[in-house]
């Protein structure tokens, strides 16, 4: 895709580092797909993100069972999900994101999961494996600015 950001990140470090600068960029009604196979570096992310804007270390689970956790940041929800388990995109619903989607930011591994309920200005981050440790980072959409700010320095 014309348009994206691609970015190396050499260790896992570098992917939370990602995780903890797109945090501070991050506002509500912002909704994050983490995509990449099993072990691409999703949770990472997700758990650095959460980490920063929470402002201190935190136990941050991996919802693959809960489906959502949910934190609360400075008066902003902070919905992490994994649909991985979902069988069907309705079942988003039951889960409450529709109205997350619009007032919290939302971080949300397997997105593919959502079918059409891919909100229009969702940020998708996508994480391939790039040899060894090292990871690349293939960012697109999202709101205006959001995936270029990620790429100053």
């Amino acid at each position: 895709m014309s348009g994206d950001l691609t970015l190396f990140l050499p260790t896992t470090a570098e992917t939370e580092a990602l995780g903890r600068r797109l945090s501070g960029l991050a506002r509500p009604g912002d909704v994050i797909l983490l995509e990449g196979p099993i072990g691409a570096g999703k949770s990472s992310l997700a758990r650095a993100f959460i980490r920063a804007r929470l402002g201190r270390e935190e136990e941050v689970p991996s919802p693959s069972f809960t489906l959502v956790q949910v934190y609360e940041a400075a008066g902003v929800e902070i919905w992490h999900a994994d649909l991985y388990r979902l069988t069907h995109p309705d079942e988003v619903w039951e889960l409450g994101l529709d109205d997350a989607f619009l007032t919290s930011i939302c971080l949300v591994e397997w997105p593919d999961r959502l079918g059409a309920h891919v909100p229009p200005l969702a940020l998708r981050i996508r994480l391939e494996a790039a040899g060894d440790d090292s990871r690349r980072a293939v960012i697109s959409g999202g709101r205006e600015g959001l995936a270029q700010a990620l790429s100053d320095d």
